[in-house]
């Protein structure tokens, strides 16, 4: 689109004499000449904001927008409030950096603390921070934060998303934690299994409730055991289950995480999304990421700022047990945006309209043959059987412009179901694969 240097000649001249040069090549003088570019970069001419446009539609048209999803594993595809854009979109938030400097981040700083207070409020935990990428580094770093000089070892529940399994096998890996995975049983974790295994060195346990497959984990009696042995309890949730569900604190989690796109962040081709993280208020200097908390200033009037910044990563790096020293902060106010809009029995009653759509739809799909596997209460996802060959299931209903559920490796499918199917959708759906 041209240049973006907004200097001009004249002014680059100005600047070169200063430096003592008569031209940009001088600036380079001292580098050899098989490193210099001769030919100038490979790339095409600029374009005019027009022709951007035209080139940018053209690409975005190719792809394939559902107005119907019923698939989840991992991204959700739930209402969003007009004023949540609304409030994002406004300058001084879309462009705002790191609230370094109290004095002109009040606004900031008081969005930040008002989406940990919400946090606090859906999982009952005493603290929250604000600055993890997406749900599965926020269980990643939960694991992290458990270690200590005598344990070293994690569980993990097969039974977790394996993008999170993943990427907490990478993070492990970096600090040399021992990882061991919890089997899976009858699609929950084996709980015999874990009893067994809770050792001496295992500083802490990651159960996701619901797990991958939609279904309720044992998440009290997890906690009983994990504690037991005197290890720390990581409990990963969905912010909109959990609001009608016990909290994490009362099924005895030490450490809360999850994704936070399901309050108010678009699916967006998976990003950006934002990390929850909340604990007990003994494990606070062990959270990693940005704090903000409340305070008076000299007048006695409440004042916003970074709290315990001793432990933060950009400041005692050498002690540090993170890496995370982002700013997801336009994520976290449009999670607050949200969570304000919605209210308390907004989004309640999203999440009852979640779990009962998504248990009359496995009601349908069991009439006609698809057998739920699911072992145990499920939430809003749910695995079946297929009758047909999935490929065929899922090209018949991208026909009618739905996205079906999540091809498994072993020929199931794990459906989702959010408020925003209607009972016709799920009918249509059920039609459609009678006919498969």
């Amino acid at each position: 689109m041209g240049s973006y240097v907004p200097h001009s000649d004249a002014d680059r001249k100005e600047m070169l004499a200063v430096c003592g040069f008569e031209k940009i090549e001088d600036l380079y003088a001292h580098l050899p000449e098989e490193v210099k570019l001769k030919d100038g970069l490979d790339i095409p001419v600029g374009m005019s904001e027009l022709e951007v446009r035209r080139a940018v539609s053209s690409m975005a048209s190719k792809n394939k927008i559902f107005p119907t999803i019923f698939r989840g594993a991992g991204a959700y595809k739930h209402f969003i409030p007009s004023i949540v854009k609304s409030v994002i979109g406004k300058e001084t938030f879309f462009t705002a950096y790191t609230p370094y400097q109290a004095e002109v981040s009040q606004g900031v700083l008081q969005s930040i603390f008002e989406y940990q207070t919400m946090i606090c409020e859906l999982t009952g935990m005493d603290v929250a921070n604000a600055s993890v990428y997406d749900g599965a580094t926020a269980a990643a770093e939960g694991v992290a934060m458990c270690k200590d000089r005598k344990r070293k070892k994690a569980l993990i529940a097969a039974t977790a998303h394996p993008h999170i399994i993943d990427t907490i096998k990478t993070y492990c890996f970096g600090n040399e934690m021992e990882i061991e995975m919890i089997p899976e049983k009858d699609g929950k974790i084996d709980m015999d299994y874990l009893k067994v295994h809770m050792s001496a060195d295992v500083a802490g346990v990651y159960v996701q409730h619901p797990n991958f497959y939609g279904t309720l984990e044992e998440a009290k009696e997890i906690g009983e055991i994990v504690h037991e042995a005197g290890a720390k309890y990581i409990l990963g949730v969905n912010p909109i289950a959990i609001s009608v569900m016990k909290s994490p604190r009362e099924y005895g989690a030490d450490i809360a995480v999850g994704d936070g796109q399901p309050l108010g962040l678009s699916i967006a081709f998976g990003g950006p999304y934002l990390g929850f993280m909340a604990c007990t208020e003994k494990m606070t200097r062990q959270l990693p990421g940005r704090i903000v908390g409340q305070t008076t200033d000299n007048s006695g009037k409440v004042g916003y700022v970074l709290t315990l910044q001793a432990r933060e990563q950009h400041i005692r790096r050498e002690k540090a047990s993170s890496n995370i020293c982002s700013n997801q902060a336009l994520c976290a106010l449009a999670i607050g945006v949200y969570c304000a809009s919605m209210g308390a029995s907004g989004i309640k009653e999203a999440a009852i309209q979640s779990t009962s759509k998504a248990h009359y739809m496995a009601e349908e799909l069991e009439k006609i043959g698809y057998t739920v596997k699911n072992n145990g209460a499920f939430f809003h996802e749910f695995v079946t059987t297929s009758k047909a060959p999935v490929e065929r299931v899922m090209s018949a209903l991208e026909e009618q412009d739905i996205l079906g559920g999540y091809p498994l490796s072993n020929g199931t499918i794990l459906w989702c179901c959010t408020e925003m199917n209607t009972k016709e959708e799920i009918d249509k759906v059920v039609s459609i694969l009678k006919e498969v």
